[in-house]
């Protein structure tokens, strides 16, 4: 609850041009009295503030100016989540309030975990961190109340060990993570954390496959968007995810070694070729085609599946690559430019092909 007592007296007062000696007088009490409630160093008794009500013909509700919270849990929830994005360190108080009220709900103790954590972080204070602990571990054991596909006991053993980590238990969140890293989840952190804790060659395998996945994400998540892109008709924006794309991914080969890679960004130089030809820019569209084919047939010459081919990445036991793209880059190339399904683009490629063709026939002659 928030009162605005204070600002409302000094608002109705000087809206009636009073002096606060005149306010005094015709309440029967000190100038100063008025002065110190204006100021907030007190509070006028409640048969004043009735009065004061009566006299500037306001309700006590408005003269009193406050504002009550929805305290209903969901709304609750969401309060606590706005301290934690804003860090607003009432946020605390205003936990154990929500934590006393709702002691049993998941979402109540959950977010407030995560207002502590998170302040832990930005303080280093290692009792925020074992409050944090606390309410994480209570989290766990109400986690069958929960209704977010997001949060699992997998995630839930994930913050318990970034807060001991806080907390400077480094091996016990190193342990936790690799009991709960299904699917590679804490890769990125057990490989950060045992490199800075000087066990180099045992991070390797962990950064080398969470940079693996990342890159495998990325490619999906740049195709995504520019279907959404070239869908709103919106080339200026799809070319600038495939440029940005292309030249991330161009920067993972070692020196002139062709690596899974470069098959990836020859089917996307096709894509950025045809979104080139749609918005009207022929003459570019034909260079980054070449680009297309040259990448492609670079790529074909001698065809690498190998991750270790990747720059930074170490060989990961299991691992093989796999896309929809065709045998071949050129096959990849081939099918970006098709689905297109635009003849005057398909008849580009066609002649680029047929003079690279020609081109290496007289060569050879």
């Amino acid at each position: 609850m928030k009162m605005m007592l204070a600002e409302n007296i000094r608002a109705f007062r000087k809206e009636r041009s009073l002096t606060q000696e005149q306010l005094a007088e015709a309440l029967g009490v000190t100038a100063g009295a008025v002065y110190k409630w204006e100021a907030k160093l007190s509070l006028p008794e409640l048969v004043l503030i009735i009065q004061m009500a009566d006299f500037f013909d306001v309700s006590v509700d408005v003269l009193l100016g406050y504002e009550v919270k929805d305290n209903r849990l969901e709304a609750t929830v969401k309060r606590l989540r706005e301290y934690r994005r804003s860090k607003d360190w009432d946020g605390l108080a205003e936990a154990e309030k929500a934590l006393k009220k709702y002691p049993h709900s998941f979402q109540i103790v959950n977010a407030s975990a995560a207002l502590y954590r998170a302040f832990g972080v930005d303080s280093g204070d290692k009792a925020l961190f074992r409050r944090a602990l606390e309410l994480l571990e209570q989290s766990r054991l109400l986690l069958s109340q929960n209704t977010d596909p997001q949060i699992s006991e997998q995630t839930i053993y994930g913050r318990i060990a970034e807060t001991y980590l806080g907390l400077g238990e480094t091996d016990k969140a190193i342990e936790l993570w690799k009991a709960h890293n299904a699917g590679g989840l804490y890769n990125p952190e057990i490989g950060d954390t045992l490199a800075q804790n000087n066990h180099v060659e045992e991070a390797v395998p962990f950064l080398s496959e969470a940079l693996t996945k990342i890159l495998s994400d990325l490619v999906r998540t740049i195709v995504g968007y520019i279907n959404v892109y070239l869908e709103r008709g919106d080339h200026a924006s799809a070319q600038a995810i495939l440029s940005w794309g292309i030249e991330l991914l161009q920067g993972l080969r070692e020196a002139d070694k062709p690596n899974y890679f470069d098959r990836v960004c020859a089917a996307l130089f096709a894509v950025l070729a045809g979104s080139q030809f749609l918005s009207g820019q022929r003459d570019e569209a034909r260079d980054t085609l070449i680009r297309a084919k040259e990448l492609a047939a670079f790529f074909d010459a001698s065809p690498s599946y190998d991750e270790s081919d990747v720059r930074f990445i170490t060989r990961i036991e299991g691992a093989s690559a796999h896309d929809d793209l065709g045998p071949t880059a050129i096959a990849g190339v081939e099918l970006a430019v098709s689905q297109f399904e635009n003849e005057e683009f398909t008849a580009l490629w066609d002649r680029i092909k047929k003079e690279e063709e020609n081109h290496g026939g007289q060569e050879r002659t």
